[in-house]
């Protein structure tokens, strides 16, 4: 039988998901959504082709945006919930980006040097924004302490040695707090720990288990072939090899690939020729087919789950702390030479897929 697309999602279900963080900036800004020429709100648009999930990134105080704070997020949270999906929160801990090259601390927290003090702050943090979710009935699904946690969380950057004493701590303390805010939601909120791109998550959860991080349910990794040494057949290995050593689900929580190398504004473009694999062209057409087979080797190597990043962050007027527009119209599922309207890629999400079974040994 071919994997389809669950109702609901849950432990045990594959797991079809986007990262509309953008989308309340971008239809402020003017952004319209089409499908099939049609102008339709973009959360009924994934949900009609075949997500059952959407990711949605928190930053503590960011005082230079009004996005991507808790009334944004609460925001997001009821357009997904409005069309059945199920939600994964991203708690950057942080007033802006955290990823795989930095971890700024936001500033209410940054002279903190002690970890008790530091992890009881990010304790309270993480526990008082889920108690306000869940008392406006916006209780995520899933909960990420930390978003590409490759440095040392609150302050640690590409390269640095990681304090493991004071970094066990912080993780922990985040898990801790989802696990007791979790106990007044309707169902219990899994926790996903994230690393970016699969050749860092090899050492890096050695490494945690080592310092006695424990707790989580679920391991994200990003995957984009720009930034990644790893093939797609690499990913699926090491999807494998993380299940059986540590046995929680996997999932890839952020890829993205270009379907034009076209330009439809002023802001550079994130993802050029550099991000391109063999086989699949900067066209509808490859972009489509990279996400088919990412996602059935997502499913050959029993992981659970594929999200795209920002798939709706088209280009507007508005501006970006780089540039006017955006760097990512050539990776969306929107064409901005036809009014915005979907590309092929976006039902990834509703193809079938051949079980997983496929790859396991006949019975003896």
């Amino acid at each position: 039988m071919a994997i389809g697309t669950p109702t609901v999602a849950t432990a045990g279900t594959f797991y079809f998901g986007a990262d509309l963080s953008y989308v309340n900036e971008m239809q402020d800004c003017g952004a319209q959504y089409r499908d099939h020429g049609q102008v339709k709100d973009p959360f009924e648009i994934f949900k009609d082709h075949g997500a059952n999930l959407v990711r949605v990134r928190l930053w503590n105080d960011p005082d230079w945006t009004r996005y991507s704070n808790l009334a944004d997020v609460e925001k997001t949270i009821a357009r997904a919930k409005g069309q059945g999906m199920q939600v994964l929160l991203d708690f950057h801990y942080s007033d802006t980006w955290a990823d795989g090259d930095k971890q700024i601390a936001p500033k209410a927290w940054a002279s903190i040097t002690d970890t008790g003090e530091l992890s009881h702050k990010l304790y309270q943090f993480t526990f008082d924004t889920l108690a306000a979710l869940n008392a406006k009935g916006l209780a995520p699904d899933l909960v990420q302490v930390g978003n590409e946690t490759n440095p040392e969380l609150l302050g640690g950057v590409k390269g640095k040695p990681i304090d493991w004493t004071r970094n066990a701590a912080l993780l922990n303390a985040g898990i801790q707090a989802v696990h007791d805010a979790g106990k007044a939601f309707p169902s219990a909120p899994r926790v996903m720990l994230h690393i970016a791109q699969p050749e860092n998550a090899e050492w890096w959860f050695p490494q945690a288990a080592a310092a006695g991080v424990k707790g989580y349910d679920l391991i994200g990794l990003s995957y984009y072939p720009k930034w990644s040494s790893k093939t797609l057949a690499g990913l699926g290995h090491t999807i494998l090899m993380l299940r059986k050593t540590y046995g929680v689900d996997v999932m890839v929580v952020e890829t993205a690939y270009p379907w034009t190398l076209d330009n439809a504004d002023s802001a550079p473009n994130l993802l050029g020729a550099d991000a391109l694999l063999p086989g699949y062209p900067a066209t509808p057409e490859g972009q489509a087919k990279y996400l088919a087979d990412l996602t059935q080797t997502v499913i050959d190597h029993g992981g659970d789950g594929v999200v795209y990043w920002e798939p709706a962050w088209v280009s507007t007027g508005c501006s970006t702390p780089w540039a006017k527009g955006s760097g990512w119209d050539n990776a969306t599922f929107f064409d901005f030479r036809h009014g915005d309207d979907t590309l092929p890629g976006i039902d990834f999400m509703n193809r079938p897929y051949l079980p997983v079974s496929r790859l396991l040994p006949p019975a003896k």
